[in-house]
Formats: C-alpha cells, sequence, structure tokens
C-alpha cells in the first residue's frame, strides 16, 4: 500500500517526505502500533539512529 502525501502538506509544515516519515513512524512506534524494527523500516533509517 503506498501512501501519498500532498504537497500542500509537505508545505504546510515545512517538512520534507522524509521528515513526515519519520514523524509518523515516531508517533507509531510511541503509540506501540509498530515495533522497533517495523518503524525504523517505515522511516528508511537504521534502529539506532531511529532510537536517537
Amino acid at each position: 500500500m503506498s501512501v501519498v502525501i500532498p504537497n500542500e502538506i509537505l508545505t504546510a509544515t515545512r517538512m520534507t517526505e522524509g521528515e513526515m516519515k519519520q514523524e509518523i513512524a515516531v508517533m507509531l512506534f510511541q503509540k506501540e502500533k509498530l515495533t522497533l524494527a517495523q518503524a525504523s523500516r517505515f522511516a528508511g533509517i537504521n534502529r539506532i539512529a531511529f532510537l536517537a
């Protein structure tokens, strides 16, 4: 499944697509909806970098 983030949302938040994916991954990890491995994969970064 693909999720499309409209450019207007990225512009309004002043975030890149990568930053938005990281924010979503952190939120889902904090809510215990994703494991560390799943969240870091979704964010596109390794687990150690994700925890930082």
